[in-house]
């Protein structure tokens, strides 16, 4: 579910929202392939897939090109993350687009997210606020150790648990490092004569392959593997990790009294 089909509440299963940037909506598959399925729709099926866990709706409100200053300073979580009734659960996964467009994003990137939480609290005092490190996206580690300390060290200092995603993205890309990225290439930047192999995947003025079909022939150009954006691969891993996470956490849910029953 993404915020054009939201609900004010989800009759009798536990709400689970996602916030995040483009990594999180996945705008480019999502336009290539609408059906999905999506991220949203794998941790649903994912979690329902288990047998023993209760009913989850998972609300997609990931946005391209956002960051948390952004999210709260245009009035887009006023509108469409406030009002939100009964959520259980809140991934919080940004940090990514800070690196150009906030200043001295390394310190106040936290204070932002710190900030994002308290708003969270207040909003939705029953719901479990869970910060997010980034997925394996930058080519630089050494940044994105730093960005996830910044995470860490915001989250420690408002008692919350880190989900710590960055080590199964790392681990996944060091196995097939093009296998979990889309390539997104500017037509006009292709050699004329493979204009009309990749008619196809035209997308406006830019070819769009979401997964490795058009590489022995254009792999060589350079910027070809640029794009680090998920593809369809890519939301699998982040959508597994996110069921692992959130599965215990659901058991512990129900191990409690007048938790919501089991999905059968």
């Amino acid at each position: 579910m993404i915020c054009s089909e939201l609900k004010a509440e989800v009759d009798g299963k536990v709400q689970v929202v996602l916030l995040g940037d483009s990594t999180t909506i996945g705008s480019v598959p999502r336009s290539v392939r609408p059906e999905g399925p999506h991220l949203e729709d794998i941790i649903r099926s994912l979690l329902k897939a288990q047998g023993d866990l209760p009913a989850c709706e998972v609300i997609n409100l990931g946005q391209d090109g956002e960051y948390i200053r952004r999210l709260l300073d245009s009035g887009r979580y006023d509108k469409e993350v406030a009002p939100l009734k009964g959520v259980d659960y809140i991934f919080v996964r940004y940090g990514l687009n800070e690196i150009n467009k906030r200043e001295d994003y390394l310190e106040n990137y936290p204070k932002d997210l710190r900030e994002l939480v308290a708003r969270l609290r207040k909003d939705h005092p029953s719901a479990v606020i869970i910060p997010m490190t980034l997925i394996a996206y930058l080519r630089n580690d050494e940044m994105s150790e730093k960005i996830n300390e910044g995470v860490k060290k915001a989250a420690q200092e408002e008692g919350l648990a880190v989900f710590d995603i960055f080590p199964a993205s790392h681990a996944a890309r060091q196995v097939t490092p093009q296998g979990y990225n889309y390539r997104r290439f500017p037509l006009a930047q292709i050699p004329e004569v493979y204009h009309e192999l990749v008619e196809p995947f035209r997308v406006g003025d830019h070819v769009v392959v979401l997964d490795n079909e058009l590489d022995p022939l254009l792999g060589d150009l350079p910027g070809w593997y640029s794009d680090e954006h998920p593809n369809f691969a890519g939301y699998q891993i982040i959508g597994r990790e996110t069921a692992k996470y959130l599965a215990p956490l659901l058991r512990e849910r129900m191990a409690k009294p007048g938790a919501a029953p089991a999905d059968k």
